[in-house]
Order: structure tokens, then sequence, then C-alpha cells
């Protein structure tokens, strides 16, 4: 497994990138937006990779963050999402936007990338609102922070009583910002609870 390749960017195409690591080429698909922030033609460049398999060819995909890079691992596992309109959605959405999008229902949003129509937005929409609160987007990307200490506990006594991902992060959120810092568990447990129930 390739998981990220580091050199110096030889050439860009529409939707591919080759990237020069010891003289060796790789030839990368990419999104276009991860095109525009790979950097200039002979400077060095830096893209997470993930490997494609299958009987009659292997191929890279490249991504420009992590997080870009798990959303195409999410996309992918949806039925009907292969890795082109998996890169067209990422093209077309930044994880933050794609993340609000798919916890707010917004199939409209999705829709808008080439290649994806109405039924099978419905359908990624569908398959991931329940996993997107396990996604954690950095700082400043409008994302969902990862909770720590007590808020993780918090959040996942809400997923053992059978909340899902978002409800648990956003109650959680919610009863954190009301209590301060320092709760206690339990304060944020009965408090969340109380904030889901609404």
């Amino acid at each position: 497994m390739i998981a990220h390749l580091k050199g110096r960017l030889d050439s860009t195409g529409i939707d591919h990138a080759v990237i020069d690591v010891g003289g060796v080429g790789y030839l990368v698909g990419a999104s276009a937006r991860t095109l525009s922030a790979i950097g200039p033609v002979g400077e060095a460049a830096m893209l997470h990779t993930e490997m494609l398999v299958s009987d009659d060819s292997i191929r890279l995909v490249g991504f420009a963050s992590a997080d870009e890079r798990d959303w195409f691992r999410l996309l992918t596992g949806v039925q009907g999402v292969g890795s082109r309109v998996a890169l067209a959605i990422l093209s077309a959405l930044e994880p933050g936007d794609l993340m609000r999008a798919i916890a707010s229902g917004d199939k409209a949003m999705v829709a808008r990338a080439n290649g994806v129509g109405p039924k099978l937005a419905q359908r990624i929409v569908m398959e991931l609102k329940d996993r997107v609160g396990g996604i954690v987007l950095p700082a400043g990307s409008g994302g969902i922070a990862a909770p720590v200490g007590a808020g993780a506990d918090a959040v996942s006594a809400l997923l053992n009583l059978g909340f899902r991902p978002a409800e648990a992060s956003s109650a959680v959120a919610a009863a954190e910002e009301e209590l301060g810092a320092g709760a206690t568990l339990d304060a944020l447990v009965r408090l969340a609870l109380r904030k889901a129930a609404k």
C-alpha cells in the first residue's frame, strides 16, 4: 500500500498529475480541487494516496489532504459510486461542505457534481448520514470538532444508548457549550440527553 507520494510535480492533466519520486514518475488520478492545490509544475509536491486494485489494473488516486482521502473511501463504499464519481463529488465540494450536505440531508448539493443524479445523491446522503459523525475535520474547515476527554466519553455513552453519531456529537457539543470546559461526564450525559430529546 502506498500511503503518500513526496517528490516533484512533473506534469498535470485534466484529471491526473505525474509526481516524480526519485526518477520514477507516478501517474496519480486526482480531483480538480487537489490539482489546483498541488502547486506549480517543477516544484515539490506531496499527495496522500489511495491504491485501487482491480482484475486488470492498479491505479493511484491522490489527495491534497487526508480528510479528502477519507471522504473518497467513504464515498466509494456507497453502492454505485466508483472512483470517478467520488472524484467528481470531491471536485465540486470541499470535505466540510460535503459533511454539512450529508448531515443536513441536502441531496441537491451532492447532485451538483458531474455524473451524480438525484437518485444517486439520495443514496449517498442516506447511506453516509449515520456515519458522518465519525469524520473529524480540522479546525476552521467548518466541520464538527473532535470531542476530547469527558466529551468523547459522553458521545460514546449516547452512541451506546442508540443515538446516531451526528446526533450524539451535536447534543454533547451543545451540552459542553452550556456547561463549560470543566463539566463532569455525568453532567454532560444528562444535559446531552435532554438536548437530544428536544
